[in-house]
């Protein structure tokens, strides 16, 4: 039974995965952690910070999955950002967009 959802990057399911010793043996976590290994761009210290940082910006269309995906991708430009947002009925104005790069580049 799921309880509640929560938005994770892959910093956060890396970690979330190696608190459960028992599922080193699942195969789906094994592949899981090989793929998370093969693309996940910061360590779990640098994430948890960047994610707090997006937060304190104070942008209330920047949801939790947002952020996740920001951390996940880490993108260098606001084309690369924007796309992030594509299928969102919002869309970032010029000075969010810089401060969240902002916030990426101080990372």
């Amino acid at each position: 039974m799921i309880k509640n959802t929560q938005a994770l990057n892959l910093s956060e399911v890396k970690d979330t995965l190696n608190e459960f010793p028992q599922l080193e043996e699942n195969e789906i976590s094994k592949v899981t952690e090989d793929y998370i290994s093969k693309f996940v761009k910061i360590k779990s210290e640098k994430a948890e910070e960047l994610k707090q940082a997006l937060r304190s910006l104070g942008i209330e269309k920047l949801k939790d999955k947002h952020i996740a995906k920001i951390i996940d991708l880490m993108p260098e430009d606001s084309d690369d950002l924007k796309k992030i947002f594509v299928g969102e009925d919002f869309s970032l104005d010029s000075e969010e967009i810089t401060s969240i790069l902002g916030k990426i580049k101080a990372k």
